[in-house]
């Protein structure tokens, strides 16, 4: 079992920053691809970001290409989201994961084994 918690949402302006973290405990999160989606009212769990477990391969939808960074320190058992020049649309419920793999990462969230409880991203305009 692995536990993930996130951290770091809130309000913010359109064209702010925010960094959301990922906390995960239980087992080790060394062995798990990471990957970070979001969420609104009525829609499906959209595909933000990925990472595979050593960190040398990352994946991200095209709208977010050049404004987010994942990242992670497995020793630290963390994962983070660096969002800037956030836009309203960024407006979401955003949820880490994990899901066990080799040397790749996962960009559906039906390859993913865990889920954190989301964290609430508003950005105003």
């Amino acid at each position: 079992q692995v536990q993930l918690v996130e951290s770091g949402g809130g309000l913010v302006q359109a064209g702010g920053s925010l960094r959301l973290s990922c906390a995960a405990s239980g087992r080790t999160f060394r062995s798990y691809a990471m990957g970070w989606f979001r969420q609104t009212p009525g829609k499906e769990r959209e595909f933000v970001a990925a990472i595979n477990w050593s960190g040398s391969s990352t994946s991200y939808t095209d709208s977010m290409k050049g404004r987010f960074t994942i990242s992670r320190d497995s020793a630290k058992n963390t994962g983070w989201l660096q969002m800037n020049s956030l836009k309203p649309e960024d407006t979401a419920v955003y949820y880490c994961a994990a899901g066990f793999s080799g040397s790749s990462y996962y960009t559906r969230p039906g390859d993913y084994d865990y889920w954190g409880q989301g964290t609430q991203v508003t950005v105003s305009s």
